[in-house]
């Protein structure tokens, strides 16, 4: 019956396969976003996008909105870019939009990414192109260590505080930037698992509760959603 089913909350939408696939396996989702991107749009950001497409450059995707926010001002102009990104999904994405051969290194976390790009021992300067609420790990780290970091804002992050009376199970975040926006409003009860992404996004949820938080092992949205299917499915948690 529908009023035992497991009841969670994703703060990012899924394809509706995914959605159809948990209710057979006795588990409700809802879907609510919690943030809200856009790619920011000027002829400014268009000519220093397609300058630096002109360079030999070594290249930092830390989101894949940062990745589509580039690839949308260059279309189809060749870039000799050296791309370090995150993996899972925005890897997947810089392969479809950028030479996939470009990809000199990936990491699960921008702290990890920080340092495989200073393990390479070599690179003085990047350009880090993120949003405007881009974490500090990344070029602070790189900093530290000497590397330049010429950061280029791409997009915009936008709250929407979303106010929830539902009580769930358990919760999906992808982002800090949405977990910051969940808390602003909400409250999770004691019981609610609350699962999250990838490390930053784990400690991020720390910050506001004590609950029992689930870290993805990979760093892309089906990814975290299989895991919490699995969690309620399990036998042993």
């Amino acid at each position: 019956m529908a009023e035992n089913k497991t009841t969670i909350l994703c703060t990012r939408p899924l394809d509706k396969l995914l959605i159809k696939e948990a209710d057979r396996k006795g588990i409700a989702v809802d879907i609510i976003e919690f943030i809200r991107t856009e790619p920011i749009l000027n002829d400014a950001l268009k000519k220093q996008i397609n300058e630096l497409a002109d360079q030999s450059l070594t290249i930092v995707f830390t989101s894949m909105n940062a990745v589509e926010a580039v690839w949308n001002y260059l279309k189809k102009k060749p870039a000799d870019w050296k791309i370090f990104c995150i993996g899972t999904a925005t890897q997947k994405l810089v392969m479809e939009e950028f030479d996939g051969k470009s990809i000199v290194g990936t990491a699960d976390s921008a702290a990890e990414l920080a340092d495989t790009i200073i393990a390479e021992g070599n690179i003085s300067k990047v350009a880090f192109f993120c949003g405007d609420q881009r974490r500090h790990e990344l070029p602070e780290k790189l900093k530290e260590n000497n590397i330049e970091v010429n950061e280029v804002e791409v997009y915009k992050t936008f709250q929407l505080n979303e106010k929830i009376t539902k009580k769930y199970n358990g919760i999906l975040f992808f982002s800090p930037s949405a977990v910051d926006s969940f808390f602003t409003v909400n409250k999770v009860t004691p019981q609610t698992i609350l699962f999250a992404i990838g490390s930053t996004t784990a400690n991020t949820i720390k910050k506001y509760s004590k609950n029992k938080v689930v870290l993805s092992n990979k760093h892309g949205k089906e990814d975290l959603f299989e895991k919490a299917i699995t969690y309620y499915t399990s036998a042993v948690r």
